[in-house]
C-alpha cells in the first residue's frame, strides 16, 4: 500500500483561499459611522422593549413575595411586585385556620384564603380511612383580576388575614386580603352545626380605585377527586360535572376522557363523585360558565389515588367598582334525601334517570325504600322491595302469558292459513289478522305488558347504584351493598379482561336465575309463534340469547354494586315462581280454547287501527294485482 504524502499544491490552494476570505472580511467591515448607527439603533430597541414591558401588567407569584417582612428593602420589593396588596403580604402569616362542626372538619390556608382541607367526620372510605374531599393541594380556588396600576393578580398567590368568631351554633371565618385596615377583599364563610352547606360571600370594600374595571374578573375553581370506593372504575362511572343554568335546566359533562362545555346564567356547578360531592351555588346567576372534566384513570392498577380532574371558570361582576357575590358551598354526601331538603334543585345531581324513570324513583322507590329502611336491614329491604314490586307487576306477567297461551292454541289454524295462501302473503296477513281479531288474541297483547315493565326495570337500574343508604351496609357475604361482593380474589397480577380480578357471587346467582327464566319464557314464545319461513333462524337466535344474556350479566355486573345484583337475583327467582304458578295453576288451556271458540262466534267489532290496517292491506293487494295485469 502506498504511503500518503503531503501535496504541496493543496497547501498552496488552502493558503490562497484563506487570503481571499480575509481580504473580503476586511473590505466588508463597517465604517465608524455605520457602527455608530448600529449602536444607536440597538439602544432605541432596548428602550422600546423596556417601555413596552413597563406598560404590560405584572403577574405577581408567591416566589416574588416576602411574607410578614419588616425589612424596608423587602417592603419596597413587595410594593413593586404587588402594588396596593403589598400591605397584606407584609402583615400576613403562613399558618392555617382550623374550625369544626359536628359534620365537617375544615382547614383554611391563609395563602389564597381558600379551604386546604375538608374532612367529612361521619364517613369513611373502603379502607376505613376518613373521607377527605380536599386535602394535599388537590383543589384550588382563585380570583384572577387586573389592577389600575397594570398588574394581573391571583388571589391563590396572595395572603389573607383570618379571624374566627362564634355566633351560637354558627362559626364565622373571615379571610381578608387587605390593602389597608379599611380596604380589603373578603371571603366570609359561615359553618353551621348539623349542616353540610356553608354560607359563602365574596365582597370588597374600598377597592373601586384598585380593580381595573376594563378587564374581566374570573373565578377559577379546580378539583381532583379522590378515590373513595373499592372499585375505582365503578366509582368513576358516576363521577362527573353537573351544572344548572338558565333558570332550572341542568346538564352534565359525561364520561369521556376529556370533555368541556359552556352555559349561560349558571346557578350552581357540582363536582360530583359517586357518593360525595362539592357544589358551588350562587344566589344570583353567573352570566356564563365554562366547565371541563378530564379522566385521570388510564390504568386501574397504577392510577389509584384520583378519579377525575374538574375545573370551572365563572365571571364576577363589579357593582359600583366593588365585588359583592353571595354564594354557598356544599361539601357532603350525594344523598337524595339531604340534597332535596335544600329545595334548590340539587336532587338533580343524583342520577335517578330522566323523565318517567326519575319520577318513578322520586315518588315511589325512594319513599318505599326509606320506609322499609326504618325498621329492616338494607339487604332485607332490597328483598322485600323486590317482592312488592313483582307482586304489583304480576298481573302484567299474567296478561303476557295469557296472550302467549292464546297464540299457542291458534298456532295450528295460523299455520293452515299460511299454507293455504303461501303464494299470496298479503292475503295470508289479512286472514291471520281476521282470525286473531275474532279470537281475541294478538302478538301485540304480549308485547305491551313487557313494555309496561321497562320503565320500572330501568328506574331500579338507576336507583340502586345511587342509593347512598346502601353504602357500607353488609348483607350475608357482601361487606358493602354499594360495591361488589367477593368470594375469591385472583392471585396478584391476575386479571380477566372485562371481568376483573375477583369473583362475585351475587352476579353468578343472578345469571343462573336469568338463564332459567329465559328458558321458561323462550320456550313459550317459540311455541306460540306460527311456523313460517325463516323461523329456524329465529329459533336459533332466541336460543343464543338464552345463553348470551346470563353470560353478559355475569361479566357486566361483576364490578357493579352487589345490591343491584341481589335485586336481579331475587327479581328473576320471583318471576320464575310467578310463571310456574300461572302456567300450572291459573292458566287452563282447555278453558282458553273454549273461550276462543266462543269469541269466534261473536261478531267482533274491529278497532280503528285494525280497520285501517285491513284497508291498507286490501289497497296494497289491489295495486299488486293491477301491476301483474299490466305486465301481462
Amino acid at each position: 500500500m502506498e504511503e500518503k504524502k503531503l501535496d504541496v499544491n493543496s497547501i498552496i490552494g488552502f493558503l490562497l483561499i484563506f487570503g481571499i476570505l480575509m481580504y473580503m472580511l476586511w473590505q466588508n467591515q463597517p465604517t465608524p459611522e455605520e457602527l455608530e448607527a448600529q449602536e444607536k439603533a440597538k439602544q432605541e430597541q432596548v428602550e422600546k422593549e423596556n417601555k413596552a414591558k413597563a406598560l404590560q401588567p405584572q403577574v405577581a407569584t408567591v416566589e416574588d413575595m416576602h411574607v410578614g417582612t419588616t425589612d424596608s428593602l423587602q417592603l419596597v420589593n413587595l410594593k413593586n411586585k404587588l402594588g396596593a396588596f403589598a400591605y397584606s403580604a407584609a402583615t400576613a402569616s403562613k399558618e392555617e385556620t382550623v374550625v369544626e362542626s359536628d359534620l365537617l372538619a375544615l382547614k383554611f390556608n391563609n395563602k389564597g384564603g381558600y379551604l386546604s382541607e375538608v374532612k367529612l367526620k361521619k364517613h369513611t372510605d373502603f379502607n376505613d380511612k376518613p373521607i377527605y374531599i380536599i386535602k394535599d393541594n388537590n383543589a384550588s380556588f382563585n380570583i384572577n383580576f387586573g389592577t389600575t396600576d397594570s398588574r394581573i393578580l391571583n388571589t391563590k398567590d396572595l395572603y389573607f388575614q383570618p379571624t374566627v368568631t362564634k355566633n351560637g351554633n354558627t362559626t364565622v371565618v373571615s379571610m381578608k386580603l387587605k390593602v389597608s385596615e379599611s380596604k380589603f377583599l373578603e371571603y366570609r364563610y359561615e359553618l353551621k352545626e348539623g349542616d353540610y352547606m356553608l354560607d359563602f360571600n365574596i365582597r370588597s370594600q374600598g377597592l373601586s380605585d384598585v380593580f381595573n374595571s376594563s378587564q374581566p374578573i374570573n373565578l377559577d375553581w379546580n378539583l381532583k377527586t379522590y378515590r373513595h370506593a373499592k372499585s375505582i372504575s365503578y366509582e368513576n362511572r358516576y363521577t362527573e360535572v353537573v351544572f344548572e343554568y338558565e333558570d332550572g335546566k341542568d346538564d352534565y359533562l359525561g364520561q369521556r376522557e376529556l370533555s368541556d362545555d359552556t352555559a349561560e346564567d349558571v346557578t350552581y356547578v357540582a363536582f360530583k363523585q359517586h357518593f360525595f360531592t362539592s357544589i358551588l351555588l350562587a344566589d344570583t346567576p353567573f352570566k356564563t360558565g365554562a366547565f371541563e372534566s378530564r379522566n385521570l384513570v388510564q390504568n386501574e392498577d397504577i392510577d389509584t389515588v384520583y378519579t377525575k380532574a374538574f375545573s370551572a371558570k365563572l365571571p364576577l361582576e363589579l357593582a359600583g367598582g366593588e365585588i359583592n357575590k353571595s354564594m354557598d358551598w356544599y361539601y357532603g354526601p350525594s344523598d337524595f334525601k339531604i340534597l332535596n331538603k335544600y329545595d334548590r334543585n340539587l336532587d338533580e345531581i343524583v342520577p335517578l334517570g330522566w323523565g318517567i324513570f326519575g319520577w318513578i324513583n322520586k315518588y315511589l322507590f325512594i319513599p318505599l325504600f326509606a320506609f322499609l329502611g326504618d325498621f329492616l336491614p338494607y339487604g332485607i329491604v332490597i328483598i322485600v322491595m323486590t317482592i312488592l314490586i313483582k307482586l304489583v307487576l304480576s298481573f302484567v306477567q299474567y296478561k303476557q302469558f295469557l296472550s302467549q297461551a292464546k297464540m299457542k292454541i291458534l298456532k295450528p289454524e295460523l299455520d293452515a292459513i299460511r299454507a293455504k295462501y303461501k303464494d299470496n302473503k298479503m292475503k295470508a296477513q289479512q286472514e291471520t289478522l281476521s282470525l286473531q281479531t275474532k279470537a281475541g288474541a294478538s302478538p301485540m297483547a304480549g308485547c305491551i305488558p313487557a313494555l309496561v315493565q321497562l320503565p320500572v326495570f330501568y328506574a331500579l337500574f338507576q336507583f340502586f347504584p345511587s342509593a347512598f343508604d346502601l353504602r357500607q351496609k353488609s348483607f350475608l357475604w357482601a361487606e358493602d351493598l354499594s360495591s361488589y361482593d367477593t368470594i375469591y380474589h385472583f392471585p396478584p397480577g391476575w386479571k380477566i379482561w372485562f371481568y376483573g380480578d375477583h369473583v362475585s357471587l351475587f352476579p353468578i346467582l343472578a345469571s343462573i336465575a336469568i338463564f332459567f327464566y329465559m328458558r321458561l319464557t323462550t320456550g313459550d314464545q317459540m311455541a306460540s309463534q306460527p311456523t313460517q319461513e325463516g323461523m329456524p333462524d329465529m329459533a336459533k337466535m332466541m336460543k343464543y340469547m338464552m345463553y348470551f344474556s346470563p353470560i353478559m350479566m355475569l361479566f357486566f355486573f361483576n364490578n357493579y354494586a352487589s345490591g343491584l345484583s341481589l335485586y336481579y337475583f331475587i327479581s328473576n327467582v320471583i318471576s320464575i315462581g310467578i310463571i310456574l304458578v300461572i302456567k300450572n295453576y291459573i292458566l287452563d288451556e282447555d278453558k282458553i280454547h273454549a273461550q276462543i271458540q266462543e269469541n269466534k262466534k261473536k261478531p267482533k267489532k274491529e278497532s280503528r287501527f285494525q280497520q285501517k290496517m285491513k284497508e291498507m292491506m286490501e289497497q296494497a293487494e289491489q295495486q299488486k294485482q293491477m301491476q301483474q295485469k299490466r305486465k301481462k
